[in-house]
């Protein structure tokens, strides 16, 4: 898929928004069986995330850019700890605190990226990707009905050629928004 930027750094869709990059989902698949767990090599601060650009942190969480984002703006939103089960691992409490981030965080991401719904979603395995994590997925407008829904979230239907430049400047424009929300951290 092609990106042209909005004058804002912010990757916006363009016509060409059928043709995505071709997502390598068996290497993927071979990264995150057998490699460390992402969400806590993110948080801490180890090389090699440049996509994976934070956009708040709080003592308890960590929000940052989807590295195969399916959608201009994919965010994903976890617990800095390394908890694995999306209900059973957080007390209530917790729980609370982390849905109001996902809440705050997604308020912002509606306010930068255009969007005409936002998915959240929590996804994962105890196969891999086992670090509890939401999605908030901002559906670009204008998105035909049948390209909605699952169809828009699933890597498997192609994810989003961007560069690292064009992940900072939109992290840059979040980061502002959520300390402009009074919610920056």
């Amino acid at each position: 898929m092609s990106l042209r930027s909005s004058g804002e750094g912010l990757p916006v869709p363009t016509p060409e928004v059928e043709r995505k990059e071709t997502f390598d989902l068996a290497g993927y698949v071979q990264r995150v069986k057998g490699g460390p767990c992402f969400v806590c090599a993110i948080v801490a601060g180890a090389p090699g995330y440049d996509f994976e650009q934070i956009i708040f942190e709080d003592e308890q969480h960590v929000a940052f850019l989807d590295r195969y984002p399916t959608m201009p703006g994919k965010v994903l939103v976890a617990p800095k700890a390394h908890v694995e089960h999306v209900v059973r691992d957080l007390k209530e409490e917790a729980y609370l605190q982390l849905m109001r981030t996902v809440r705050r965080v997604a308020l912002v991401v509606e306010a930068v990226v255009p969007s005409e719904r936002t998915y959240l979603l929590s996804l994962g395995s105890q196969q891999g990707n086992t670090h509890l994590h939401w999605h908030i997925a901002p559906l670009p407008p204008g998105t035909p009905y049948a390209k909605q829904q699952h169809h828009a979230l699933m890597t498997e239907n192609g994810v989003i050629s961007w560069s690292a430049q064009q992940a900072f400047d939109l992290a840059e424009r979040l980061r502002a928004a959520l300390a402009e929300a009074g919610a920056g951290g």
